[in-house]
């Protein structure tokens, strides 16, 4: 079975917007509530929660940012087709 990771992200129109949320997240929000918020994704009412995927599943941009994160750390914004992201791996699997 490949390694899996499980992520959850906040999907933004544009890289301001999630420059500016990942500094409240820096400066205590929590990621789910503002992925809540603030997200353009339908996966923001679940906290931003994608689940866990194997490579190969998602976007390769946001694909090779999830893999090479490390687990609980907020990075982005990543910019793909569908806009800008801001990632958070909650776990992994192999």
């Amino acid at each position: 079975m490949p390694t899996e990771v499980r992520a959850s992200h906040i999907l933004f129109d544009n890289e301001k917007h999630a420059q500016d949320a990942k500094a409240k997240i820096a400066a205590g929000e929590k990621f789910a509530k503002m992925a809540k918020r603030f997200s353009t994704c339908p996966s923001g009412a679940n906290g931003g929660d994608l689940g866990f995927f194997a490579k190969g599943v998602m976007d390769e941009t946001f694909e090779a940012a999830a893999f090479s994160a490390k687990k609980d750390t907020v990075i982005g914004p990543i910019k793909t087709a569908f806009g800008y992201h801001l990632i958070m791996v909650t776990d992994t699997k192999d």
